[in-house]
């Protein structure tokens, strides 16, 4: 499996750099929007400079070299531009007029007086673009987020043109370069960096929490062990499409042979993902996100079977379950005879990401740990999971982990075709460095815990591999702590040596009565029946 590149100092200071300029705009901004909305307005206008500088760059290049090495797509008028419209739309996916390109209108803004219905024309235009091409699923409604008229801006046209023209600018003078020989992935990494900002703000509702860059890849290598290619990757609840893009970090887009699939119930986090892929320079036609409730009306059942499925479902949320008299019968659940609890939909994820994966695939799936252990419909369901064999791991990571929330979530690996019928449970949760308030994994952490899944043996306070029979008798319980047995780190204590060191003190302390009692004696007054009072 191919390693992603290691950061370079330069690495490091072209980020921090990025870091600081976006702090700049935070700055800019304050007071006038919150951080989730502010984060909207941040990532549509770094999505429209990218898109217009990708575009540019594409027509230039292929003019360099036709012999004119002076071309700029910018500097020409829009009615020459339009002949290529239609190569631009099956090639990109989208087409912007010269006129319309962001550093265009970035140049003409602090005069614009109407610069909001400017922009609102700008990005209604490149949307309409891809009307009637393949590409239209992907571009529509992508800046609907980003509402130039809000008074979140301002309370008067010329306050909310205020704040446009000095957001263009704050992303305008972002040090991105020639986005195809940046060392760092400019674009993506300020899209993540800006997730971690407002982590907090965002996502925590109905259960859902930011996944980390560090769980994100610790999902990744487990479902990419012993491969260096996948037909397609897969996550039913994708939310900012985090996980599916470390597929293209730890691999490399050109692996992920059928492409990137997703689907994310939030509108909000949807045009999130797309945007997202976008901007990790993932083409248009590699790529699909639906929008819409994955257990009730999944959307790629066509495009099912996955070799990959990584997800991070929300945690415990209400979904219709047996109030459906359908769903019983649904092939995604109905094997297991029984339906995942109405208020609490965690199973029914584990048994859709298991009935959409190809029979040499591996699914990892960040896991809430009550359902582990719970009774009733749950215990039914872990039950055909393990009678069945369909559990290759589950790994008790530690707490804290996670944006928001300081529980300690597991993760369930499955597979439809295993070796042995034992189930791998690992121990992780001392695995983890503290920064801040919260605990992150490092490197070396994710490479033990990968160590012990590919090992698949019994270490001590680690790791240990149970035979499916065992877990039968403990009523299907997947708890990790339930076979790995902590390590006690309390101080052995000798005995014989205590006893002795107890004697010695309480000779030591009698001894001192005695003396103390010697000098009392000595300093106070004699008693007498003749004392004058």
């Amino acid at each position: 499996m191919p390693e992603p590149k290691n950061n370079n100092h330069n690495n490091q200071n072209q980020r921090a750099e990025l870091h600081r300029s976006i702090w700049n705009i935070a700055n800019d901004l304050r007071g006038a929007v919150d951080g989730w909305d502010f984060k909207q307005y941040v990532l549509g206008m770094l999505f429209y400079r990218y898109i217009s500088e990708n575009l540019s760059e594409h027509i230039n290049a292929n003019q360099h070299k036709a012999g004119q090495p002076n071309f700029n797509y910018a500097k020409q008028t829009d009615e020459y531009a339009e002949a290529a419209r239609q190569s631009m739309v099956d090639t990109k996916g989208f087409f912007i007029l010269p006129s319309e390109l962001f550093e265009n209108v970035r140049y003409t803004a602090p005069h614009d007086l109407d610069l909001n219905m400017t922009l609102a024309r700008v990005f209604k235009n490149i949307e309409a673009s891809s009307l009637g091409a393949q590409s239209e699923r992907n571009f529509k409604g992508l800046f609907d987020d980003i509402d130039v008229n809000s008074n979140k801006l301002g309370s008067s046209v010329a306050d909310r043109n205020k704040r446009l023209v000095s957001l263009m600018n704050g992303v305008g003078d972002m040090n991105l370069g020639v986005y195809k020989e940046n060392e760092i992935d400019a674009f993506g990494d300020a899209y993540e960096f800006l997730m971690t900002m407002y982590a907090s703000n965002a996502g925590k509702s109905g259960g859902e929490f930011f996944t980390p860059q560090y769980v994100s890849e610790l999902l990744t290598k487990l479902t990419l062990v012993n491969k260096s290619e996948v037909n397609k990757v897969y996550d039913p609840a994708c939310g900012s499409g985090s996980l599916l893009l470390n597929f293209a970090k730890v691999l490399g887009k050109e692996n992920v042979r059928l492409g990137f699939f997703g689907q994310e119930i939030n509108l909000t986090t949807y045009n999130l993902c797309r945007i997202n892929m976008f901007l990790h320079d993932i083409p248009y036609g590699q790529f699909k996100i639906g929008l819409g409730n994955t257990l009730t009306e999944p959307l790629w059942e066509d495009n099912e079977p996955f070799e990959a499925i990584v997800s991070n479902p929300p945690y415990s949320i209400k979904w219709e379950g047996d109030a459906n008299g359908l769903l019983i019968n649904d092939p995604r659940f109905s094997p297991a005879g029984v339906l995942a609890p109405k208020s609490k939909a965690d199973m029914a994820f584990i048994m859709h990401c298991l009935s959409w994966l190809a029979t040499s695939g591996t699914a990892a799936i960040v896991c809430f740990p009550g359902i582990m252990y719970r009774g009733g419909a749950e215990q039914k369901i872990r039950k055909y999971l393990v009678d069945n064999n369909f559990v290759d791991c589950v790994i008790q990571l530690p707490a804290n982990l996670f944006f928001g929330t300081s529980i300690a979530t597991c993760i369930m690996v499955l597979k439809k075709s295993k070796h042995d019928n034992h189930t791998l449970f690992i121990d992780a949760s001392e695995m983890f460095v503290k920064v801040t308030n919260q605990n992150n994994l490092s490197p070396e952490h994710i490479q033990q815990v990968l160590d012990l899944f590919t090992d698949r043996a019994n270490v001590a306070h680690k790791s240990r591999l149970v035979a499916n029979e065992e877990i039968a008798e403990q009523n299907y319980n997947l708890s990790v702590s339930s076979y790995v047995e902590k390590e006690d780190k309390r101080e052995v204590v000798d005995i014989k040596k205590l006893n002795a060191e107890i004697v010695r003190i309480s000779a030591r302390v009698n001894q001192l009565r005695g003396e103390i009692d010697e000098i009392i004696a000595e300093i106070a007054p004699e008693s007498s029946d003749g004392d004058e009072r």
